[in-house]
């Protein structure tokens, strides 16, 4: 299992993205709102890498669109009229070798259906602004031209997510190991990235907590699909959970994650300060506290996503004897985050996404890495 692309598939995906270095991104705009397309236009048609190729109104006019235009990436709208998102990447990922990038309300009802299309091969997703005042502001601009950006390099590399019960996915054997603690920080691409490994791991697994950087609303919609297709027990963090056996714990999009002591216990302890390297929740918030309460009996891991969160928290792992691990280039859908940590000289080692759950178990085997820092 893992991100890997087939061998027979490798080549050719090396091709498009070398071909792609050398000329623009072609991107097909889709949504029924004539607004949002006129926002998101905007924010991409004057980026010298990409170039707007056209624009769609419903499911049905993209399927038109995508086999006319072949776009390497599409602004994918979720609820549409005649055809709606989900619908068109039924009809299209496995076939067309395109990334598609989700435009989601900031809803309940959003979060649940983008996280469905996330299974189903979306590549990444951006939330619509709530008013055009948003929309003309850089960092919402920005935001839409890196995504488009990642999500071409991903191309032909994003696929779906098998859909199953616990028991039909492939995992660890079940696992003896107790007292130890795994942290995961992930960001863009990360969605896709979790629901593909975290199948792997058994129902009595120790326990895990996971930031990923993600709005509010989406976190336990997030958590919820995770645990519809995981062994272990998924849930969004709430404050004094405790960090049991079997458990993974997913912090909530507006509040850091930090294990704490509470006599015998780990519990969560949400804090609700102020954005650490730019993100709330942080991967290196999460990475400290690991740090000083399980200090070498943990396993710190950084995976796909775009920036430097995590890169400081793996540093403070790594100084207290806890094995660090960082996804590789090839799987990760991008390598922002793994890059700047195994830039540290902090990480020991640096896996594809298909043989990380196995090297957790074994790290956890082999016990502390430097046994004079353990507890």
């Amino acid at each position: 299992m893992g991100r890997r692309v087939p061998p027979d598939n490798r080549a050719e995906t090396v091709r498009i993205q070398t071909a792609m270095q050398k000329r623009k991104v072609r991107t097909l705009i889709v949504d029924d709102s004539a607004l949002v397309r006129g926002i998101l236009n905007s924010a991409l048609a004057n980026h010298p890498q990409i170039e707007v190729v056209g624009q769609a109104v419903d499911g049905v006019d993209a399927l038109a669109k995508i086999k006319a235009l072949r776009p390497d990436v599409v602004t994918l709208d979720v609820e549409m009229p005649r055809l709606n998102g989900i619908g068109v990447l039924e009809r299209v990922v496995g076939r067309i070798p395109i990334s598609f990038l989700m435009i989601s309300t900031l809803t309940a009802a959003g979060a649940t259906v983008t996280m469905e299309a996330l299974q189903k091969g979306a590549f990444d997703y951006i939330t619509k602004p709530k008013h055009h005042g948003v929309a003309n502001k850089p960092v919402f601009k920005t935001q839409v031209v890196e995504r488009v950006l990642a999500a071409a390099r991903a191309k032909g590399r994003t696929r779906k997510v098998a859909v199953g019960t616990a028991s039909s996915a492939p995992k660890l054997p079940p696992s003896k190991i107790r007292g130890w603690t795994v942290a995961i920080g992930i960001s863009c691409g990360g969605p896709q990235t979790l629901m593909e490994m975290l199948p792997v791991f058994p129902s009595d697994f120790p326990p895990m907590v996971v930031t990923q950087h993600m709005p509010a609303m989406f976190t336990k919609p997030f958590a919820d699909r995770l645990n519809s297709i995981c062994a272990m027990e998924v849930s969004e963090a709430t404050d004094g959970a405790k960090l049991t056996q079997g458990t993974i714990l997913v912090a909530p999009g507006d509040r850091h994650l930090k294990v704490v002591r509470r006599g015998i216990e780990q519990v969560v302890s949400l804090d609700d300060g102020p954005k650490v390297t730019g993100h709330k929740p942080a991967a290196d918030v999460m990475f400290a506290s690991v740090a000083r309460v399980c200090g070498a009996h943990s396993v710190g891991v950084i995976m796909t996503g775009m920036g430097k969160d995590g890169a400081r928290g793996i540093q403070q792992l790594h100084k207290v004897g806890a094995w660090t691990v960082a996804q590789d280039e090839e799987t990760s859908l991008v390598y922002g985050m793994p890059r700047a940590a195994a830039e540290t000289g902090s990480v020991d080692h640096v896996l594809p996404v298909g043989k990380i759950p196995y090297a957790i178990s074994r790290l956890m085997q082999r016990g502390a890495r430097r046994p004079s820092a353990a507890r």
